[in-house]
């Protein structure tokens, strides 16, 4: 299609809609099974990283330290510096847990809720606490803030990040804003990634709340499809803006080898380092260095890494591609919808005509087609204009994404256009 339908006549819809009605009939009538609600790896990218799990070939670390006994709070040493190098931070900045970044991120707001940080007081203690949330996002950092009580506000996304205007106005003036979620490469679900002036304005802004922290969830790092994308380092600003425990930096390799078996990390300034390393020295009496060692030995350096993460990159282009060529294909010039072409991570957000997100992701789903939940990128589920829809590509084959994305296209037209026939109406 290359027709704005939006400027159709009343005539030609009503055809349309009533190809697109027997076709979605035609589907529902396959009894499809498909998956495309959360951004897991396939079965086949798992098996690239199959080799992790025979490489434990020592138990012995650095310092002749014994892997298989207590202690060791920070990570092993060999494991941060790995970190460091590829990431480009300073390995006495970091922090190594269990396999679970988001675990981490909630511990971290567990401890300021309790005991608050570098002096101030506890989050719980402050009355009344706010959460800023670029959106769409993430609906599980989301969810976290909402555990704890948090009004979470809205703040649109731009093509180089939040809207930092917005940002400023709302940090400088109200103590209440505790924090910010942040996804800065290949945003969940759009694909962004934050300018060097976006960066730069996060880390050096004047905040009325001197406990304000950066939550820098950089899941999708060194997830790139089409070359790198360089992303400015957020603690080495927060140093030179003045600011050197603002950002909480966090990592794993969850979808660099396996979701339920990588290695988290987080990075700070070394006092909040320092003083979250106290309250972890009483949590636990150290995270698995094992497993620190065999992801270590099977990803070996930052250069074997990247060429690991290349073959990763092979397995997911046809799948991306799939899923925009389809797009142009079947919806590009109608003006029923619009979506992102993402350089990186794991996710296509598609913005469909207002009031037609929920559905979309209906229709598919009654036709077999399981969809991650219309709403979930915005704070308390709610799209305040029902347009955002995130795909998940990476599970399903590429010929279950052909199957399913035909489909998707055609819950586009159903509802998009029934939408425009009933506005005539």
């Amino acid at each position: 299609m290359s027709e704005n339908l939006c400027n159709s006549s009343t005539a030609v819809l009503q055809k349309l809609y009533d190809e697109a009605v027997r076709q979605y009939e035609s589907f529902k009538a396959r009894n499809l099974k498909l998956d495309m609600s959360r951004g897991r790896p396939a079965t086949a990218q798992l098996d690239i990283c199959n080799g992790a799990m025979n490489t434990l070939d020592c138990w012995m670390a650095e310092g002749n330290v014994d892997a298989r006994n207590y202690g060791q709070l920070a990570g092993l040493a060999e494991m941060r510096r790995f970190f460091g190098e590829w990431l480009g931070i300073d390995p006495d900045t970091i922090v190594v847990g269990g396999n679970s970044s988001l675990n981490m991120m909630y511990d971290t707001v567990v401890r300021l809720m309790l005991f608050g940080t570098m002096g101030n007081p506890a989050w719980k203690d402050c009355g009344k606490l706010k959460f800023l949330c670029p959106s769409p996002g993430y609906d599980r950092h989301f969810a976290i803030t909402q555990d704890f009580g948090f009004e979470m506000i809205t703040v649109p996304m731009t093509p180089e990040g939040p809207d930092m205007d917005m940002v400023e106005d709302l940090v400088k003036n109200d103590p209440a804003i505790k924090g910010i979620w942040c996804v800065p490469l290949y945003s969940n679900p759009q694909g962004i990634c934050y300018s060097d002036t976006v960066v730069a304005r996060l880390a050096g802004m004047e905040c009325a709340a001197p406990d304000f922290r950066i939550f820098w969830d950089n899941a999708y790092g060194v997830h790139h499809l089409y070359g790198e994308t360089k992303l400015a380092n957020i603690l080495e600003l927060c140093e030179k803006a003045g600011n050197p425990e603002r950002a909480y930096y966090f990592f794993s390799t969850s979808k660099i080898t396996f979701p339920g078996g990588g290695v988290a990390m987080m990075a700070s300034g070394k006092a909040s380092r320092a003083e979250m390393l106290k309250r972890i020295g009483i949590q636990t009496i150290g995270s698995d260095k094992l497993n620190q060692l065999r992801t270590l030995q099977f990803l070996k350096d930052p250069q074997n890494a990247q060429q690991h993460m290349e073959k990763i990159a092979e397995s997911l282009r046809p799948k991306f591609e799939t899923v925009v060529n389809t797009l142009e294909r079947e919806i590009g010039g109608t003006g029923l919808a619009s979506w992102n072409s993402p350089r990186g991570g794991y996710f296509v957000a598609v913005d469909t005509l207002e009031g037609c997100a929920k559905e979309v992701v209906k229709l598919a789903a009654e036709a077999g087609v399981v969809m991650t939940g219309a709403g979930a990128t915005f704070p308390y589920g709610k799209d305040p204009r029902d347009t955002n829809i995130r795909i998940a590509p990476s599970f399903p084959t590429v010929q279950e994404l052909e199957c399913a994305m035909e489909l998707f296209c055609v819950c586009i037209k159903v509802s998009c256009i029934g939408k425009l026939l009933r506005e005539r109406a």
